[in-house]
């Protein structure tokens, strides 16, 4: 028996209008009343994820949780508090920013409670509406988030030309600037930047330990780098149809469906309800 199932937002549980399909609703109620956990696995911060919730009738429920930052943050459902955290070293966080605004990319810059972004580009506006509340900002610098004693949890660059991204990538690499830190691709716009140690692999095994959950006994599903490494680390790990060739690789399955088509309740129903 899965008794957790961890699983992205984007791309992976929403289908592209932002909802949650009725049918994956259905199956997810339907292993919850079996006694698994249906936990959201997102880069987002938590309160991005109250719509989703309240679509899975999770928003406020005690013994309920969410990952979210890609694994650095735990949060509690039923009074919305932190049991984990993590942050950007300031000086790093700096250097990411500052090479963004040089090379004129949108940027999100994530604190525990808010997201700013720079260079609020229409395209991505259109992504973001619905999605989470957003802080417009023209800073050149950091110095508005250190000022009110703010600390970056995580930063982000993004386009829609991929290789513009890998590029910024191989650059900062070189540099050293992004030793040590977690670095991956999600929805096929944002190349990601975190803390050491902080994907959402740690973050599902961080629950199971807490919830006294084996390995074993956790699933985990998503599309993208991102995901990967709950893929890997989780007991059963699922790729959707429309998931990245990368991430299918180390997926023990893959959904024929695609987000559109419910691939999580495709999942849940050959897993964990055997229909």
């Amino acid at each position: 028996m899965y008794r957790i199932i961890a699983c992205d937002l984007d791309e992976t549980l929403l289908d592209d209008e932002g909802n949650v399909p009725t049918h994956v609703r259905d199956a997810v109620a339907a292993a919850r009343e079996r006694g698994t956990r249906f936990v959201l696995a997102t880069g987002r911060p938590f309160v991005s994820a109250h719509r989703t919730l309240e679509q899975l009738d999770l928003l406020g429920r005690a013994g309920e949780y969410v990952i979210s930052f890609n694994g650095g943050v735990i949060t509690e459902n039923s009074d919305e508090r932190p049991l984990t955290t993590c942050s950007l070293d300031p000086a790093t966080a700096e250097t990411l920013y500052e090479r963004g605004v040089e090379w004129g990319l949108c940027m999100h810059v994530y604190t525990l409670d808010e997201v700013h972004v720079y260079n609020y580009l229409p395209e991505e506006r259109a992504y973001i509406e619905g999605r989470m509340s957003i802080y417009e900002t023209f800073e050149t610098t950091l110095d508005f988030l250190r000022e009110k004693g703010e600390r970056v949890v995580k930063l982000l660059y993004m386009s829609l030309d991929a290789e513009r991204l890998r590029a910024a990538e191989r650059e900062l690499a070189a540099e050293g600037v992004t030793e040590g830190l977690d670095v991956c691709y999600s929805s096929n716009r944002y190349l990601e930047f975190n803390a050491p140690g902080v994907n959402k692999g740690v973050g599902l095994l961080e629950l199971a330990r807490r919830l006294g959950v084996p390995r074993e006994q956790t699933m985990a599903i998503g599309d993208n780098s991102n995901d990967m490494a709950m893929i890997s680390a989780a007991g059963l790990g699922v790729a959707v149809a429309n998931a990245t060739s990368e991430t299918k690789a180390v997926a023990d399955y893959v959904c024929r469906r695609t987000n559109n088509e419910g691939a999580v309740a495709e999942a849940i129903e050959r897993f964990v309800l055997g229909a």
